[in-house]
């Protein structure tokens, strides 16, 4: 959670595709492939967020996935990031879904 400064407008969408560059930067570096989807409509716990999910590989092998949420409520913002290996991360998401959204923000 960030506070947001009085009278600044957070434009939620580049907050996530300048995060979306930043993953995907920071596994090229390493080596790795990754591909993310379009930003789409998601929730976090109550809120109304987007998120993105990126996919990196490796010589065409999915390695790990991560997905970024971010959810604007008045003067906060919250992003919250996780992932995991391909095939964990896949068999997690009812789990995960149920986390998000017992998040109390």
């Amino acid at each position: 959670m960030s506070q947001v400064e009085v009278g600044h407008e957070v434009n939620v969408q580049g907050v996530l595709l300048e995060m979306r560059k930043s993953i995907q930067k920071d596994f090229f570096r390493g080596g790795y492939q990754s591909v993310c989807n379009k930003i789409h409509p998601a929730t976090l716990s109550r809120l109304s967020a987007l998120e993105t999910t990126c996919t990196v590989t490796r010589n065409g092998q999915a390695l790990l996935s991560q997905t970024v949420v971010a959810a604007l409520d008045g003067d906060k913002v919250y992003v919250f990031s996780y992932a995991g290996q391909a095939e964990a991360y896949a068999k997690s998401q009812g789990e995960i879904q149920d986390f998000r959204n017992s998040l109390k923000l």
